[in-house]
């Protein structure tokens, strides 16, 4: 590689534009603090959302699928129980992959930060 004399203007010009287009270390790490928050508060509302399933499914099982037996006047099909079981599993799977792909990504950007400052 050869070495070139180039204005302090221009330098400071290509700079700004190569800063302009690159996310800097701090992003990232402002980024992954973000995405972990972000994970924190997905397995928060996973878990108050089983919490509400559970108490859901277990009123629809105290009804036995009769209408007024527990004074709500719900008729629920086993198809719709069916149904709703699918949506939950559905949703749980969904909640875990995308906390999988959260902390894949975390860890990408550590790995980033790891990195010598001239090899970036």
């Amino acid at each position: 590689m050869k070495r070139a004399l180039i204005p302090a203007r221009l330098r400071r010009l290509v700079r700004g534009w190569f800063d302009s287009r690159y996310i800097s270390r701090a992003d990232h790490r402002q980024d992954i603090r973000d995405a972990l928050w972000e994970v924190q508060t997905l397995r928060r509302e996973v878990t108050a959302l089983g919490a509400e399933v559970e108490r859901l499914r277990a009123r629809v099982g105290g009804s036995g699928g009769r209408a007024g037996q527990d004074g709500t006047g719900v008729r629920v099909t086993p198809d719709q129980v069916r149904r709703w079981d699918d949506a939950h599993r559905l949703a749980q799977e969904t909640a875990v992959a995308m906390d999988r792909v959260l902390q894949n990504e975390v860890l990408l950007w550590q790995a980033v930060d790891r990195l010598p400052e001239d090899a970036t």
